[in-house]
C-alpha cells in the first residue's frame, strides 16, 4: 500500500466519522429546538421538501407544514406545561450523500410530582447530506405500544444497519 493510497483511505475515514457526528448534532439538535419553541428553527433542521410522519397522527410535508406543526396548539401545550423532546443515541448508516438512522425518543412531561414519560417512540430517519450540512428528509416515528409497525421501526437498526 503506497502512501497516497493510506492517505485516501484515512481520508475517507475521516469523512465518515466526520458524517456521523454531525448527523448526532444534527438530531441532538431537535429536542431542544422544540421545546424552546423555536418552531422555525426546528423546521430548519429538515431539509426545503422535508417530512415527519408523527405516529400516524399528523404528517407535515415541507418547512412550512413543519412550522405550522410545531406552533400547533398539541405542541405548544406540551411546552407550556414542561417538555423535555430526548433522542437516544441512534444506528447511524451512511451512503454517500444519504444516510438512515434509527433510535428511541421519549417525550418527558413535567407534572405535579417530576416528570413522567408522556410517550416513547420508535424513529427512523432519512437524511440528505446539503449545501447547509445534513438535513432530515424524512423523520418517521411510531409510539411503542407492542404493535408490529413500531417494532419494525426498530428492526431496521438490526436488518438494515439503521
Amino acid at each position: 500500500m503506497t502512501i497516497e493510497d493510506r492517505v485516501e483511505a484515512l481520508e475517507r475515514r475521516v469523512r465518515a466519522l466526520e458524517d456521523h457526528v454531525a448527523i448526532l448534532n444534527l438530531l441532538a439538535r431537535y429536542g431542544p429546538t422544540v421545546d424552546a419553541g423555536a418552531s422555525a428553527a426546528a423546521a430548519a433542521l429538515f431539509t426545503g421538501s422535508g417530512a415527519y410522519d408523527v405516529g400516524g397522527m399528523w404528517r407535515a410535508d415541507g418547512r412550512e407544514a413543519l412550522t405550522a406543526l410545531f406552533d400547533g396548539e398539541t405542541h405548544q401545550s406540551l411546552i407550556r406545561t414542561g417538555s423535555a423532546h430526548v433522542t437516544t443515541a441512534p444506528a447511524i448508516e451512511v451512503d454517500g450523500d444519504t444516510a438512515r438512522a434509527v433510535a428511541h425518543s421519549f417525550v418527558l412531561l413535567r407534572a405535579e410530582d417530576g416528570y413522567r414519560v408522556w410517550r416513547a417512540s420508535a424513529n427512523h430517519w432519512r437524511l440528505h447530506r446539503t449545501p447547509q450540512g445534513w438535513r432530515i428528509a424524512e423523520r418517521y416515528n411510531r409510539e411503542l405500544d407492542g404493535s408490529a409497525e413500531s417494532r419494525a421501526i426498530l428492526a431496521r437498526a438490526v436488518t438494515e444497519g439503521a
